[in-house]
């Protein structure tokens, strides 16, 4: 299995943008749909955004719809989120996943899960 590390995290005020990256370690980058995830304090874990091995974007989340945008660079062994126009209620720890099966990411049941890091909006 992948091995995931989320970073870019931090403490930023509304309205400012920021770019989160997860690196991968491990064996092919390339044949695993990744997928963002977020769990805000006191609340369920909830689907982000998807994006497959090929780079097509599978799902964006109607709450951040038109303000993250998710992104590969296979190259790299990275995946992106960029997160424009940010609201308190983006506050949330985020998370990367990974599953050879697109439909294992999309359910949340991918078989690797990065750390998380901690994305805090203040006003």
């Amino acid at each position: 299995q992948v091995q995931l590390l989320e970073s870019g995290g931090g403490e930023v005020q509304a309205g400012n943008s920021l770019r989160l990256s997860c690196t991968a370690s491990g064996p092919a980058f390339n044949s695993y749909n990744m997928g963002w995830f977020r769990r805000a304090p006191g609340k369920e874990r909830e689907r982000v955004a998807v994006i497959t091995l090929n780079g097509v974007v599978r799902e964006y989340a109607d709450a951040v719809k038109g303000r993250f945008t998710i992104s590969r660079d296979n190259a790299r062994n990275t995946l992106y989120l960029q997160i424009d126009s940010l609201k308190f209620e983006d506050t949330a720890v985020y998370y990367c996943a990974a599953d050879r099966s697109s439909g294992a990411v999309l359910s949340g049941t991918a078989g690797s899960w990065g750390p998380g890091t901690q994305v805090t909006v203040s006003s």
